[in-house]
């Protein structure tokens, strides 16, 4: 028996119905914001997401599916999704064309990393991306959109945020944030790589002794230039008159090395240790990295397995036809019926004949309104027995009045 790889899940059943419900949802919400679909490979050339995602980072230097193809490219499976769709916004000289673009995307993701709760090596994300709108008021609307969306599911969370600062206030701030790391020992190993890669990621590690050694480190916020001051104090007001509680996390520098000015989670202690559903922020110099003219950017993603036992499915509404037949003479009818039925609404059948029983029984299963069946005496009279399956009512209708969809009975 060949089984499903470690890691890897497949999506039926239960399941499938809440991803479904859960895209669905956040399609509609996102539309209403005024966001478009887009869709990226997920194949991508490796250089992307080391330029993108940083070679600092656990992804790129730890997680990635990378391999040579039978072209002897350097290729991976996408680790995450802003990337490719930077990649394709410059692909297609959105940078050069100016104006404000916004997109939604969802589909899966891979990281070579140990399986746990919520993390699996290939998950699905849904995300969405601004391009070209430098205003703090975007970053506003992109967490309020967000909370919409797990409001809706009625998924518990908190809100933390923080500011990265930008290319005036980084660099001195990095410079103070190296010097108390010289002088601090018994750091991970990963923290003493960062230190010399990337040292803020050093503020995001999970390791216990790191957090205690790190806790008198010196604070970004702290060291903000006056316009990410500004835009940090307009954002919290903005969360503020929405009424949107949140958290000022000092250590949150999100895992990504593209961040800069704001950066948001979302936390929820219903999925265990691994409680971030939801986060995002600022990335304006991430198409300047990958080439493209200098462009502000802003997003969200959100790992759908993390979320998925926390939805609760609203009760399924009956609604479509089962037919069968119940003869071999009422098949080919049957069959006839269901295609054209099958234009306009969702129509299940049995291609075996069975008893009038035998076929309830199957329909029971199968959450729909109406039970058709064909058999000798309809054949002979032209008329089709129907039941509704919610108000147990039973009539037997025409069969040109039940094919051309007239009021079935009143």
């Amino acid at each position: 028996m060949v089984n499903a790889l470690r890691g890897m899940k497949d999506t039926v059943d239960e399941s499938s119905l809440k991803y479904s419900y859960f895209i669905e949802n956040c399609t509609k919400i996102a539309l209403n914001y005024g966001f478009s679909l887009i869709e990226t490979p997920i194949l991508e050339e490796t250089a992307l997401f080391k330029r993108s995602v940083g070679e600092s980072s656990d992804i790129v230097g730890k997680e990635m599916y990378q391999f040579s193809d039978k072209g002897g490219n350097d290729v991976c499976m996408r680790p995450e999704g802003t990337a490719g769709v930077v990649r394709a916004f410059i692909s297609a000289k959105f940078d050069k064309a100016g104006g404000i673009r916004r997109y939604f995307y969802h589909g899966p993701m891979f990281r070579y990393e140990r399986p746990q709760k919520g993390r699996l090596r290939q998950f699905h994300q849904f995300g969405v991306e601004t391009f070209g709108e430098p205003s703090v008021k975007e970053d506003a609307i992109i967490i309020l959109m967000l909370k919409e969306m797990l409001d809706f599911f009625g998924i518990g969370y908190e809100l933390e945020i923080n500011s990265l600062g930008c290319v005036e206030c980084m660099p001195p701030y990095k410079e103070s944030l190296v010097e108390f790391l010289d002088k601090t020992d018994g750091l991970c190993e990963d923290c003493l790589r960062r230190k010399t890669t990337n040292p803020i990621r050093v503020l995001d590690c999970k390791n216990t002794t790191c957090k205690s050694l790190l806790h008198n480190a010196p604070m970004l916020l702290d060291n903000l230039c006056s316009p990410c001051k500004d835009d940090f104090n307009e954002l919290k007001s903005i969360l503020t008159s929405f009424d949107v509680n949140y958290e000022i996390n000092t250590k949150l520098v999100r895992g990504l090395d593209y961040y800069n000015k704001t950066a948001f989670e979302f936390v929820s202690d219903e999925i265990g240790a691994q409680n971030a559903v939801a986060g995002g922020g600022r990335y304006d110099r991430l198409v300047e990295f990958l080439d493209g003219r200098p462009t502000p950017g802003v997003g969200f993603a959100m790992g759908i397995e993390r979320l998925m036992d926390l939805i609760v499915m609203p009760q399924a509404k009956q609604s479509g036809y089962y037919i069968g037949a119940l003869c071999e003479e009422a098949l080919e009818l049957v069959m006839k019926v269901v295609i054209e039925k099958r234009k306009s609404i969702v129509v299940h059948t049995n291609y075996a004949v069975k008893s009038l029983k035998a076929h309830l029984k199957a329909s029971d299963k199968l959450a729909v309104k109406y039970f058709v069946c064909i058999g000798e005496d309809e054949l002979k009279n032209k008329t089709v027995l129907v039941k509704d399956l919610e108000t147990k009512e039973e009539h037997t209708v025409t069969l040109s009045k039940f094919r051309n969809n007239i009021e079935l009975w009143n």
